[in-house]
């Protein structure tokens, strides 16, 4: 049977379209699985969530989700994959606290492809190190969209989500919303029940925090991206501008500057602000945030999260700057 293409397919709009779209998905996947076993890396990604929802929808606990914790993470993401996934969906979730791990493999590391490399091929080896311990998986289920493999065709990328796994470790495929934009993956994750700020999550890279702590990541400075981003988030829904501005994140660099507070001599980080709009994301424009909502962002981080004492704006569009500072 030759492969519906999405530029043949009928564009998924509305929540009908998603409806008749799962009901599609759970008869395919059903098909494809039988009474065998499927695993999955969830990282609580719009994508990766979306096929977990499917998979649940299909083959209930047949499906074994692996959501590794590798530190690097936003706040309260691991508590919410986990309270949506095993809670009310009952999946069955396998949680992996490897922060440790992670950041005693990063410590001193200050090239940013070599703290790629290392996240990247440590999150393969805690993920393998899980499947091992599991009996009967035929399958393996990955949240790879319709542009990955447009990217892959034209040479841009390898396609691989959890690629690189070992090779002792064949599975299939189980590729459900792989015809998919990521538009489209959105309405079908709303019909699927999944909450907005899951559903609406803003791009995350891979190495997730560890881009935003440039330089070698210590614990403490990695806290403070935690927090403050935590901080703006909170702040941008308050505002109105939750879901208007396209990405929006803290980076605080390893340098430290000279501050008062309390008549004494600081000597802390800073923190950028980066709030950016764009539709390709070969170009983007910088959010210009009303001067209040500035002064109060800087009122908070400074007196809420430890080790900073200066908050900067970032105003450079890409080009000349990306998206990430690493």
């Amino acid at each position: 049977m030759a492969e519906v293409r999405p530029d043949t397919m009928e564009r998924i709009t509305t929540p009908e379209l998603a409806k008749k779209y799962i009901n599609e998905q759970v008869e395919a996947l059903r098909a494809q699985i039988g009474d065998k076993k499927v695993l999955l890396a969830l990282s609580g990604g719009v994508d990766s969530s979306v096929v977990a929802a499917l998979l649940i929808k299909a083959v209930g606990q047949q499906l074994v989700c692996v959501h590794v914790n590798h530190g690097l993470l936003r706040k309260g993401e691991p508590e919410q994959v986990i309270k949506v996934f095993r809670d009310e969906m009952k999946a069955n979730l396998i949680y992996v606290d490897a922060t440790d791990r992670f950041l005693d493999k990063l410590a001193g590391v200050t090239d940013p492809e070599q703290k790629r490399k290392i996240i990247g091929g440590e999150f393969i080896e805690v993920f393998a190190e899980e499947a091992r311990k599991l009996d009967g998986i035929e399958f393996l289920a990955q949240g790879t969209i319709w542009p990955d493999i447009l990217e892959s065709e034209a040479g841009i990328k390898a396609h691989h989500n959890a690629g690189g796994l070992p090779e002792d470790m064949q599975f299939e495929l189980v590729e459900p919303v792989r015809i998919l934009f990521k538009d489209e993956v959105r309405v079908v994750g709303k019909e699927l029940g999944l909450p907005d700020n899951m559903v609406y999550r803003q791009p995350f890279p891979g190495p997730g925090l560890g881009v935003r702590c440039p330089g070698a990541i210590t614990r403490d400075r990695l806290e403070a991206v935690r927090e403050s981003d935590a901080i703006l988030r909170e702040e941008f829904a308050k505002n109105g501008l939750e879901g208007k501005v396209w990405q929006y994140f803290t980076v605080v660099p390893d340098f430290k500057s000279t501050g008062v507070k309390d008549g004494k001599r600081t000597f802390d980080w800073p923190c950028i602000i980066r709030a950016i709009n764009t539709t390709d994301v070969m170009e983007v424009t910088v959010e210009h945030l009303p001067a209040e909502l500035i002064d109060h962002l800087v009122q908070r981080i400074i007196t809420e999260v430890p080790g900073i004492n200066r908050v900067l704006y970032d105003f450079t569009p890409k080009p000349p700057a990306t998206v990430e500072y690493e």
